[in-house]
């Protein structure tokens, strides 16, 4: 199918290279990890400011798990950090924030950036590619994508084999995203996955990636989101357990109560 799909690509890999001053965003520092202390509207309108700069860089969506993974592994933290910006995803990353003197600093989460996103791009002529997941939810995403943002344009969607791709594959598959000329490369693979995979491509991938984790599945409806009260008081946690305990309930348990343990000692 990879084949089939590159067949008349004929564009080379090209380097892109920061042209942004990531200094001006600003930071707190979580357990390692320089989380973005911005909200849905400061980013927006960065966004729409600095896209055309972005182009080969990446933003990481992040949560209490990604922010603990990073302090246990150094090179994930690494990753996190290297990108343009991690924006708090996760609800108590934004208390924390406003507890150290943050005040404008609000959960911004990767469903709601990619909804906030959408909503302009048909006036902002953004053109959108999907990497990851299943082809079966990439069908739901763009029948659903196509009702609810009529006019949106998807430049393509690709669902990568549930394995380690070959350098070839890998070449193959920048060159097929590279010729849609994207915007926005919306990555969902899940975490740590994708950050890893969009910190490997910085540079090499045109558009700005951003990692949404179960957006696709989301906005292809698949699952459901928390009601906005749950969203508001930093319990979608809790929502998404009660759809998925079996996968979760282990995550929850130890990553929760790592991160507590770790900012009350003071991490």
């Amino acid at each position: 199918m990879l084949n089939r799909l590159n067949k008349n690509i004929d564009e080379s890999t090209k380097g892109f290279v920061r042209t942004v001053d990531k200094s001006n965003i600003p930071t707190c520092n979580i357990l390692g990890v320089n989380i973005a202390a911005i909200n849905m509207e400061w980013l927006i309108k960065y966004l729409n400011k600095n896209i055309d700069k972005l182009t080969g860089d990446y933003i990481c969506v992040s949560n209490v798990h990604t922010t603990v993974t990073s302090y246990e592994e150094a090179d994930y933290c690494t990753v996190q950090n290297k990108g343009i910006m991690a924006i708090p995803d996760g609800g108590p990353l934004s208390t924390i924030g406003k507890k150290r003197g943050h005040k404008n600093m609000d959960r911004t989460t990767g469903p709601s950036l990619m909804e906030e996103i959408f909503k302009i791009s048909v006036e902002k002529g953004y053109r959108h590619y999907f990497y990851g997941s299943t082809e079966e939810t990439l069908e739901k995403l763009s029948r659903k994508l196509n009702e609810n943002y009529p006019n949106l344009e998807i430049a393509g969607m690709y669902s990568p084999p549930f394995r380690a791709l070959t350098d070839i594959e890998d070449t193959t598959i920048v060159k097929m995203i590279n010729h849609t000329k994207p915007d926005f490369v919306w990555v969902g693979l899940g975490a740590p996955k994708q950050e890893r995979w969009m910190a490997s491509h910085q540079g090499r991938v045109k558009g700005l990636m951003i990692g949404v984790g179960a957006g696709f599945d989301y906005h292809a409806e698949s699952i459901s989101r928390a009601p906005k009260w749950m969203q508001n008081s930093n319990l979608e946690w809790f929502y998404r357990l009660m759809q998925d305990p079996k996968r979760l309930f282990k995550r929850y348990l130890f990553t929760n109560t790592k991160f507590l343990w770790l900012i009350v000692r003071g991490k």
